[in-house]
This record gives structure tokens, C-alpha cells and sequence, in this order.
């Protein structure tokens, strides 16, 4: 939606614009039932974003803190290995998954590696001090969670294994202080092998390179303090070249494709993430994603003429940030988090530094 307006951030718009969802939230959206906790993320997070947290009331923070704990797995299995698989955070308690063997619905109760990473980003966010975390247990789902390759499964429930999940391990080991849990040599393993030819990174070994699947493998080696070794230095200049590659007016997520604003994001970070975010044009990178807000009812869409959404609202916002606009807080690019939420978790991290449960 063009006009006089499309140049500049409307501010207050997309506060509005994103308060609205958490409370009234349209029919269609019983579609991502069982994606809440990842839907209550781009809310959350984009108010953090917007320097806007303070639109939510004591009450209500704590309220949401309240709900995302009530969707904890609250097994105590002890060293039942099938059992601890199920742990974490799932997506909602109402929503079923049809059995990948039969024909039997089964209610969608088990762990999901998304749905924990992005409970936990949201607790930090809304200032938890993850006490009521199930850490011990969280921790040991990922591990009992992760492949002989490398890579780790979703759920145990109809899982899927590719580089989304080890990047949602990754920030869920970082969060929990829980990187002895995994087998990092093999992770790191999976995803230098997941490099594909044209220097991009792939969701598996031998697909296609994309902006979103790059972004995982390199804020998973960054969470790991791998950046710097598991990648040869012709792999790391192909990368970065491919990355800069992208840019069209904004970012593609794959050559030859058209420009999304969400790969403002997922370009833009993995070049942040690896000092090399100074070479984009940040003129045309700041104009391809303002085109695509609404000067209405605020959010942002996928491109200019397609309907706003939550998630490219989130990272319409997000790749504006790298760009220092003003009102926008910094963000911390590999956890995918403001960089305010990000000293409170270090506060917590020293927190627990001497207790034996962390």
C-alpha cells in the first residue's frame, strides 16, 4: 500500500497492529492452533521490537507467562529415555496430530523443539526468571532428541530433522546453559556438510542453499563459538558471497527468486552474525520493506501487493532494526532477541552460575 506514508516507519500503527492479536485474535488463526506459543513469539517480540512492552500491564505479562507455563510437558520420567523425549514445551493443549502410523488422532501433548525455543525466547522477553523451567528434563528431550547425524528431530511425535531444529536446539542448549547435553563435534558435522556448491547452506546435506537454513547453520555455530573453525575459509568466502548475492532491491531467500521482506531478516542477520552487514545497501534494503507495511491497519506483508501477516510483520520489523531506525531496539541477532532481553538472561546466567541446577 503506497502513499506518502510507505517512506516511514509507522511506529504506533504496528503497536496496534500487534497488541490487537494477543487479545483478539481473527477465526482463521485456529489454523496455527498448534503453533501458539510461535505465534505469542511474534507478538511479544515484535512489541520488544518496537520498544513497546510497556503496553502490557503487570497483570497481563505475567498472565502470558502463566499460560506458556501451563504448556509444559509435566512428566517426571526419570531416566526413561522414550519418556524424556516428550519433554519441553508443546503447542497447544486442545489441538491433535494424526499418528504418522494410522489413522488415530493423538492430543499434540509431547515436547517440540520450535515450541520450546520459542517459550523460552518469550519468558526472557517478558522479563521470567525460568524458575519454573523443567530444565533438567528440557535439556535431556534435546539430547535424546538429536540424530546420529547431527541434526535433531522436532518431536518424537511426526518429527522432522533439518536445520530449523538444530538452530531451535542450539538457543534452548544456550538458554539452559546446556551445551554438555549434546554432541556439538556431530552438529557441527551436519552443518558443514550441509554447505551446499553455490556456498549457501542447506536444511539438509545435498539440498538446494537458503537464506533461512543459512541463518540456522550460522547462528548455530556462533551459539556454539564455532563460527570461527567448523567452516574452511572457502567456505566461509563462498557463503559470504553468496549472502551479499542476495540482495535485489531487498533480499531474496534463494537465487532467482523474488525479494521477501522476511529475508531481511534471515539474509540480513547471517550477515550481521558474520560482521558483513556494512556491504548491504541499506537505502534499498530500508524502502523494499517499508513499501511493504500498511498504511491502515499497520503489519507488513510478504511483498507489496499481498495481505500483512504476523510473521513478516516480525521480521519486517526486525530487518529494519540492523538499519539503526529510529525508535527500534538493537536486537541480538543469533538468539533472535532484543539485545535488552539478552542482558537479562546473562543476569540470570550469573544468577545460577553457583547453583548446582544450572
Amino acid at each position: 500500500m503506497e502513499n506518502q506514508n510507505s517512506c516511514k516507519l509507522l511506529i504506533d500503527l504496528h503497536i496496534k497492529f500487534l497488541r490487537q492479536f494477543l487479545f483478539q485474535a481473527p477465526k482463521n488463526f485456529v489454523f496455527y492452533e498448534y503453533t501458539r506459543p510461535t505465534i505469542l513469539f511474534f507478538m511479544i517480540s515484535g512489541l520488544d521490537i518496537l520498544n513497546a512492552l510497556n503496553v502490557l500491564s503487570s497483570e497481563e505479562k505475567l498472565g502470558i507467562c502463566d499460560w506458556i507455563y501451563s504448556q509444559q510437558v509435566k512428566l517426571k520420567p526419570e531416566n526413561d529415555i522414550e519418556e524424556l523425549r516428550k519433554c519441553g514445551f508443546y503447542g497447544s493443549r486442545t489441538s491433535t496430530v494424526k499418528d504418522c502410523d494410522n489413522e488415530n488422532l493423538s492430543q499434540l501433548n509431547v515436547g517440540n523443539l520450535a515450541m520450546t525455543y520459542s517459550s523460552l525466547c518469550t519468558l526472557i522477553i517478558l522479563g521470567d526468571d525460568l524458575s519454573r523451567v523443567n530444565r533438567i528434563n528440557t535439556l535431556k528431550a534435546v539430547k535424546y532428541l538429536q540424530n546420529e547425524n547431527g541434526s535433531f528431530l522436532s518431536s518424537v511425535v511426526c518429527g522432522e530433522n533439518d536445520m530449523r531444529f538444530v538452530y531451535c536446539a542450539m538457543v534452548i542448549c544456550y538458554i539452559l546453559n546446556g551445551f554438555s547435553y549434546i554432541n556439538i563435534e556431530k552438529t557441527i558435522q551436519f552443518i558443514s556438510q550441509s554447505v551446499h556448491y553455490d556456498g549457501g547452506i542447506g536444511l539438509k546435506p545435498n539440498l538446494e542453499a537458503h537464506g533461512g537454513s543459512s541463518f540456522c547453520g550460522i547462528a548455530s555455530l556462533f551459539l556454539m563459538d564455532q563460527l570461527e573453525t567448523a567452516l574452511t575459509s572457502i567456505q566461509m568466502k563462498n557463503l559470504k558471497r553468496w549472502l551479499i548475492f542476495r540482495q535485489q532491491s531487498g533480499f531474496q531467500g534463494r537465487p532467482n527468486k523474488d525479494v521477501d521482506t522476511c529475508y531481511s531478516f534471515w539474509i540480513g542477520a547471517t550477515l550481521k552474525i558474520m560482521g558483513m552487514f556494512s556491504y548491504v545497501n541499506w537505502e534499498e534494503n530500508k524502502n523494499s520493506i517499508l513499501l511493504c507495511q500498511n498504511t491502515i491497519t499497520g503489519g507488513f506483508s510478504k511483498c507489496s501487493h499481498t495481505e500483512v501477516d504476523l510473521l513478516h510483520t516480525y521480521f519486517g520489523l526486525y530487518g529494519l532494526s540492523f538499519m539503526n531506525i529510529t525508535g527500534l531496539n538493537e536486537m541480538h541477532s543469533a538468539l533472535n532477541i532484543s539485545m535488552r532481553a539478552y542482558e537479562h538472561l546473562k543476569v540470570l546466567h550469573n544468577l545460577y552460575k553457583t547453583n548446582s541446577y544450572w
